[in-house]
């Protein structure tokens, strides 16, 4: 057998990842803000790139093609408001008051009390704050801030006593007299060694000194948690109203006496990238881009490519960079349009819910509104990732349109996940607090309104809605 290299050509079909096509992906998964950002990183790496000066007359439902952009500008309307009149110059003359520009006019710059943010202090400034007002000594001080130093964002002392004994080289008999000082500090129950330890010092602070209760808090906090109440009321020989009134009682403190000062600053606003308006019995879908600016091509570097001379390497680094300007215009617009079609999508089939609340948001998979829309199922994955719509009903994510269902007793119609647990939740406010209803009884109830639903999926339901079983939902 003759062994040889043979040369042939075969045509094959491959799918290319192209760093364009990488681009337009993440643009698409991209929220307002993180577009936004990652826009102005791009002006900063791209000299064609520029801001627009226009941001106006968008047309939601017509793509703004890439020419339009790159080519430049609308037409003047200067002619067309040449006899408007400037209202904004209009009302900040003062003139016809008798005041002169001097007293009218008033300088920008200056800073009043309204230009600053007041800024909560921590858990820690708080507790110094305290520690400053108490008359002690400075030996015993230097203890106390170290105590303060080891306490956690929940409000307990993250350190035993023998390693702040060793750490201070101090007795564990002058950590022990720090602590107390520190334990008397606000928030109520702070520098606590365990959860027991934090109530006690909660109740003391209450000056409640029941034996019944700081029986229950020392030996029997965790078959209070389970509900367990007709043992503790055997063990300690009272009766189980007793039982039930001194966990209503503890239910009143608090477990984590530090976390109202934990990140107080760190709010976190959600800003929606779609807005529904209703207007005239109709939704009208804006697409909030505000935080991205418009983006045109510099005129000034595309005018290098049209000059005969000129550097080679200059004009293909021009070159590149135009393409690349061009293609993140085309992948921002493309964006949101695909954006808008999905919107435009899920108003049409959850109108029920944009109309009455959750009870009656219908299931819905991503494949029926790839389907409608004319896209592939991931690419409206993408389009509804980490992104939020605000309706009538509230800010949503847009993936909580996209929800499981179960079938009816009749098969014609199904009802969401969503609401279900709105009605699972209903049913539970509603029932007797003696005479609960177990999981059971609740599928029944649910199979009288014509769902089909199991006893397992009604717990697996109200274990995510954090509804606690029946024998903690009772009461005596």
């Amino acid at each position: 057998m003759r062994m040889g290299y043979v040369l042939d050509v075969v045509q094959t079909q491959k799918l290319i990842m192209t760093p364009e096509l990488r681009q337009a992906i993440a643009i698409l998964q991209f929220s307002s803000l993180e577009l936004g950002t990652y826009v102005e990183q791009q002006l900063q790496e791209n000299p064609m790139l520029e801001i627009g000066e226009d941001y106006e007359n968008t047309n939601l439902e017509e793509p703004l093609s890439v020419e339009a952009d790159i080519g430049g500008k609308e037409k003047d309307k200067d002619k067309e408001n040449e006899y408007d009149i400037d209202w904004q110059d209009y009302f900040q003359d003062s003139s016809d008051l008798g005041m002169t520009p001097s007293e009218s006019c008033r300088e920008h710059n200056d800073y009043t009390y309204e230009n600053y943010i007041s800024i909560a202090p921590n858990l820690m400034e708080h507790l110094m704050r305290q520690l400053g007002l108490v008359k002690i000594s400075e030996r015993i001080r230097v203890i106390a801030e170290y105590i303060i130093g080891n306490i956690n964002d929940h409000g307990y002392l993250s350190c035993s006593i023998d390693e702040i004994a060793q750490e201070v080289n101090e007795p564990a008999e002058k950590v022990l007299e720090a602590l107390k000082i520190v334990q008397t500090f606000d928030p109520p129950g702070i520098g606590a060694r365990t959860l027991q330890e934090c109530l006690l010092l909660q109740l003391n602070y209450l000056n409640f000194d029941d034996p019944l209760v700081c029986a229950v808090v020392d030996n029997h906090l965790t078959d209070l948690a389970d509900g367990k109440y007709n043992r503790i009321a055997q063990v300690l020989g009272v009766s189980v109203q007793e039982i039930q009134q001194v966990a209503d009682l503890l239910k009143t403190l608090d477990p984590k006496p530090g976390r109202n000062f934990s990140n107080q600053n760190d709010n976190r606003y959600i800003v929606p990238d779609i807005v529904l308006n209703k207007a005239d019995g109709e939704y009208e879908i804006i697409t909030n881009d505000t935080s991205v600016p418009r983006l045109t091509i510099n005129n000034t570097y595309r005018a290098v490519l049209g000059q005969s001379k000129g550097d080679s390497q200059t004009k293909k680094f021009v070159e590149n960079k135009l393409n690349a300007a061009a293609w993140l215009i085309k992948s921002i617009e493309q964006r949101r349009l695909t954006l808008y079609k999905v919107t435009k999508c899920l108003v049409e089939l959850q109108r029920d819910f944009l109309e009455h609340g959750v009870k009656y948001l219908k299931p819905l998979n991503l494949k029926t509104v790839a389907d409608i829309v004319g896209l592939h199922e991931s690419t409206v994955s993408r389009a509804t990732s980490n992104k939020y719509i605000q309706t009538p009903q509230g800010v949503f994510e847009m993936k909580y349109f996209f929800s499981s269902g179960l079938s009816s007793i009749e098969g014609s119609t199904a009802v969401s996940a969503e609401s279900i647990k709105k009605t699972l939740q209903e049913i539970v406010d509603r029932e007797d607090a003696k005479t609960p209803l177990n999981d059971q009884q609740i599928a029944d109830m649910f199979k009288t309104r014509g769902v089909k639903i199991s006893r397992r999926t009604v717990a697996k339901y109200r274990d995510e809605m954090n509804i606690p079983p029946i024998r903690k939902r009772k009461r005596y």
